[in-house]
C-alpha cells in the first residue's frame, strides 16, 4: 500500500499528462492528490489509469500522494530491469522544486541526516542517528519572498529515503508548505496542497543508450518570488 497521509484522499479529477512515449517507456506528470499505485481503499492511481491504454506499464518508483511531477514508467521487462539498475547505482538524476516556510539563509547547502521509521506514528519517518539509514539532500535557493515569509528551493536528493525531502527540510526549520506530516501548523495552513514537485529527471535510455532529460514546470511556480 502506498503510505498516503492521514486521510483517505478525495477523488482526483486531474489528468495524468504524458510528457514522452515510445515503445519502451513513458514519462508522465502525476498530479497531486493521485496515488502512484493502488492503495488499500483507493484504487484510482497513476498505474491503473495508464494500464487502460498501456497494458504492459509497470512502476519503478513512486511519488507521494500529495506530491506532483515526473514519473518514469517502463513498458517492458527489459526497460524495467535496466532502469531499476540505474536507480540502484544512482545513475538517475532527479530534481524537485519546493516552496518552504521562512527565508533560507544560505544560497545553497546540503542536509546530511539519517532517516528511520517512526514505528509509533506510521507512516511518519524520523531523524535517527543510531538506527537510521544515510540520507543526503542538496538544495539551492531559487527565490525568496520576504512578504510571504517563504523560499523556493531546487532540491537534489542523493539518496531516496521515504519522505526524505519533507523530513529533511522540516529538520532545518524550513518545512514544505502544505505538508500535513512534518510541517508546523502555520506552514501547513499556508498552502492547500503540498508544495513539492518532481520537476526534472535524467537517465540513460534503456534501448538506445543515450542520456535523456525531461523537465516539467511546477503548477504552483510563482514568477513573482524574488531571486536569491
Amino acid at each position: 500500500m502506498e503510505p498516503y497521509t492521514h486521510h483517505v484522499p478525495p477523488p482526483c479529477d486531474q489528468e495524468v499528462e504524458i510528457l514522452y512515449r515510445d515503445q519502451h517507456l513513458l514519462v508522465v506528470n502525476k498530479p497531486d492528490g493521485l496515488l502512484s499505485v493502488p492503495g488499500r481503499f483507493v484504487k484510482d492511481c497513476v498505474l491503473n489509469r495508464l494500464l487502460l491504454e498501456f497494458p504492459s506499464a509497470t512502476i519503478m518508483h513512486r511519488l507521494d500522494l500529495d506530491s506532483s511531477g515526473i514519473m518514469i514508467i517502463p513498458l517492458n521487462k527489459t526497460s524495467l530491469r535496466d532502469l531499476n539498475r540505474q536507480l540502484r547505482e544512482r545513475m538517475v538524476e532527479k530534481r524537485y522544486v519546493a516552496v518552504v516556510f521562512g527565508l533560507v539563509e544560505s544560497d545553497q547547502g546540503e542536509i546530511d541526516k539519517p532517516i528511520g521509521r517512526d514505528w509509533f506514528n506510521r507512516p511518519r519517518q524520523i531523524i535517527d542517528s543510531e538506527r537510521g539509514k544515510a540520507a543526503l539532500t542538496r538544495y539551492r535557493v531559487l527565490g525568496r519572498d520576504p512578504a510571504r515569509h517563504r523560499s523556493r528551493l531546487l532540491l537534489s536528493p542523493v539518496t531516496g529515503r521515504s519522505h526524505q525531502l519533507r523530513l529533511h527540510l522540516a529538520s532545518i526549520d524550513h518545512p514544505i508548505l502544505g505538508c500535513d506530516l512534518y510541517a508546523h501548523e502555520e506552514a501547513r495552513q499556508m498552502s492547500d496542497r503540498l508544495m513539492l514537485h518532481a520537476s526534472f529527471v535524467a537517465f540513460t535510455h534503456p534501448h538506445h543508450g543515450k542520456r535523456v532529460e525531461f523537465e516539467c514546470t511546477p503548477p504552483f511556480l510563482s514568477t513573482s518570488m524574488g531571486r536569491p
